[in-house]
């Protein structure tokens, strides 16, 4: 196994290890350091072994972080579609 893969391996174990802790903030700081040094490891994974490789890492690596992903999602589809506008517009 090559050292990218076994990046991403260790910082699959590592997120798992850590989903297993309690923690009083849902694992929100934990989540952004996993963030942070993820997206490095699915670069190398993908320079390694090419696009397909990547996708796959990147796609194992947005299921452990669904949350994070679901809320990036919502977010962006707020910048595209703009605020949501509730009750009667008063002129």
């Amino acid at each position: 196994m090559t050292l990218s893969l076994t990046l991403a391996c260790l910082w699959a174990l590592a997120a798992n290890l850590i989903a297993m802790l309690p923690s009083k903030r849902h694992h929100w700081p934990q989540a952004y350091a996993l963030i942070v040094v993820g997206i490095p490891i699915v670069g190398y994974v993908t320079y390694q072994h090419g696009p397909w490789i990547g996708l796959i890492v990147m796609a194992a690596g947005v299921s452990i972080l669904r949350w994070p992903a679901y809320y990036f999602a919502l977010w962006i589809k707020r910048q595209v579609t703009g605020p949501k506008v509730t009750g009667p517009k008063t002129d």
